[in-house]
């Protein structure tokens, strides 16, 4: 379906007409720190560039450390995360804030901003925010650039109840004018039906490393089938033995291909 996405410039650079997004995230020392496997991150960038995917999602020193590299490497699409949650592991009693504004995301040649929409926290929290994402919203509306935003309960067990909840918050993020919404893959049956109603990108999460590469698969596929336009999978692939992690990202890299309908 034809929508003003459809002509937008750094849209089309994380979404092609072809494939489904594969998106490697090493951003996650923002809130994480020195994550194992992730002690370097231009490294493990440097390990997956070659391989068939589409982009990055990364942080600002992380950009700032890469340039060169990324400008040997124009078709990588990047997404900036422009905020983080301290500590992820209190979410009643921590709080969020920006650390990069839009501006920064323009002035830095990204093609995206992604923000967190924590629910399981504090009511002023969720009030900030909410005011936060709008305003990032407006103000990236005056640049183009998209914003994406991950719906997450911090620190909480998945269960029927919470991914529940999840859709009702992504449906928050979208409220608030989100272009992209990033979420924990719900399974196939919630994912269709989130993309239906929401009828804009939605990229599902990899979340941790867990099950094997087989199950890891399994899921994207199921998501891709469903409906989401891309992937999102860091730790997944890069915490996995280097051969192993070699294979997997390429067989996801077929099924972006091989099982993707364009929804936009």
């Amino acid at each position: 379906m034809a929508n003003r996405y459809s002509t937008s410039y750094r849209m089309n650079r994380i979404f092609r007409e072809d494939r489904a997004a594969l998106v490697v995230p090493i951003d996650h020392g923002l809130v994480w720190g020195r994550v194992p496997a992730l002690e370097a991150p231009v490294e493990v960038m440097r390990r997956f560039l070659p391989e068939d995917i589409t982009g990055f999602m990364v942080s600002t020193g992380i950009v700032k450390a890469s340039e060169v590299l990324l400008a040997r490497a124009p078709a990588m699409s990047r997404i900036l995360a422009i905020d983080a949650f301290w500590p992820t592991s209190a979410p009643a009693t921590g709080t969020g804030c920006l650390v990069a504004s839009v501006e920064d995301a323009v002035r830095m040649g990204v093609d995206c901003v992604k923000l967190l929409l924590p629910w399981n926290v504090v009511d002023e929290e969720k009030v900030n925010y909410c005011q936060r994402i709008g305003t990032v919203v407006s103000e990236a509306a005056k640049w183009h650039i998209p914003v994406m935003v991950e719906p997450v309960f911090l620190n909480t067990p998945r269960s029927p109840e919470i991914i529940e909840k999840e859709l009702e918050v992504a449906r928050v993020g979208y409220d608030l004018g989100a272009d992209i919404i990033k979420i924990t893959f719900p399974g196939p049956d919630a994912t269709a039906k989130l993309c239906a109603e929401l009828d804009i990108p939605v990229v599902v999460a990899g979340g941790p490393l867990s099950g094997d590469s087989a199950s890891t698969l399994r899921d994207v596929k199921d998501a891709i089938d469903a409906g989401a336009q891309g992937v999102v999978v860091g730790r997944k692939v890069w915490q996995r033995p280097p051969e192993e992690a070699a294979e997997v990202i390429a067989e996801m890299a077929r099924i972006t291909r091989t099982s993707f309908s364009r929804r936009w």
